[in-house]
């Protein structure tokens, strides 16, 4: 009897040290979601080189906004709890009342990486017809500026916005595809592997634009998967100058915290675990099998590790101004009708 108790004890004491050692990954949507797709992706891999396990815990809740709250607010001071953001995260940051804060955070790794419009083949996009949402706001900037031209106020582009493009609302991903596919819809925007699906796999569509990959220096790139379709590329072809002035500094920074931070891995300031943590991810990223496995899907886009990564954060944030700031907002809410708010704490 005392063997069976001591063997009981010793296998409970096992199963919780085994448990105490496995990593938690939030993801701060529900299971099925991009994000938490290539959350799963990321964490068969990145367990293989960590040497522990990685368990996958959703939160989801409005714009993917709480399950980051929750992390910052509960789970932060956690050494073993890893948070998991994406794009939309980063605009929600610039305009809306959030908790976290990413200069709080020190970076594991973060996938710099580019959204691509795709468009009806042969349709006037000087009159597209976009699904609406917090999501697609660089699209609409972009967009904007492509019809409307340079030398224009702000004012002026919202008022250009309303007469041109039809902003249509409500509309979930799988249902903006659908409408994409069935022509309901001109205009789209998807990540590099869901546009080879839905908009290179469709013969009824083709490249629209590119927003570009941010460089170190703060300067966007053209993307060499689709060279020549960069936003600002197309904007000087058509109107013969680059693009400037105060609508341009408000779109460089949503574009920026959005892709620049499509795809991030953070733990709190401080955790003893993230030297571990980003040595795993730096030997997973080298490795070509992992690799392909999660390039299949959002495509073959390089990481920004440790100290790559909080110095990709901290460029980031030069692109917060007051004028910036101050101007998406005007946008979203007067062109986009979105329930943006200026957040003063934000400006340094």
């Amino acid at each position: 009897m005392f063997k069976k108790l001591l063997l009981t004890a010793t296998l409970t004491v096992g199963m919780a040290t085994s448990a105490l050692a496995d990593y938690t990954m939030i993801v701060p949507q529900k299971p099925g979601g991009g994000t938490s797709v290539w959350a799963e992706i990321v964490a068969g891999q990145l367990e293989k080189f960590l040497g522990e396990k990685i368990v996958i815990k959703h939160y989801p809740g409005a714009r993917d906004i709480p399950g980051f709250n929750k992390w910052h607010n509960e789970m932060r001071d956690d050494d073993k709890v890893i948070m998991v953001s994406h794009g939309g995260n980063g605009v929600a940051f610039l305009q809306e009342e959030v908790d976290y804060n990413y200069g709080e955070y020190e970076s594991i790794g973060a996938m710099n990486l580019n959204i691509i419009a795709g468009k009806a083949k042969g349709a006037d996009m000087d009159k597209p017809s976009f699904a609406a949402g917090s999501g697609m706001v660089p699209e609409a900037f972009a967009m904007t500026m492509l019809i409307c031209g340079p030398d224009k106020t702000v004012d002026e582009y919202v008022a250009c916005f309303k007469d041109n493009v039809t902003w249509v609302p409500g509309m979930s991903g799988g249902e903006r595809r659908l409408a994409f596919k069935r022509g309901e819809l001109n205009g789209t925007r998807e990540n590099p592997a869901a546009y080879k699906k839905h908009v290179a796999g469709n013969d009824n569509a083709e490249l629209w634009f590119h927003h570009g990959i941010l460089q170190a220096d703060g300067s966007h790139a053209d993307d060499p998967n689709y060279p020549g379709y960069q936003f600002e590329i197309l904007f000087e072809q058509r109107w013969g100058v680059a693009p400037s002035g105060d609508l341009y500094d408000a779109y460089k920074l949503v574009k920026s915290f959005r892709d620049g931070l499509q795809k991030a891995l953070w733990v709190n300031a401080g955790n003893p675990n993230a030297e571990t943590l980003q040595a795993a991810l730096t030997a997973m990223a080298a490795d070509p099998e992992a690799t392909a496995i999660i390039a299949k899907k959002v495509g073959n886009y390089d990481w920004k590790i440790g100290a790559e990564g909080n110095a990709h954060r901290d460029t980031l944030m030069t692109f917060i101004t007051e004028a910036a700031l101050r101007n998406l907002v005007k946008f979203n809410t007067e062109a986009l009708g979105l329930n943006s708010v200026f957040k003063e704490n934000l400006v340094k």
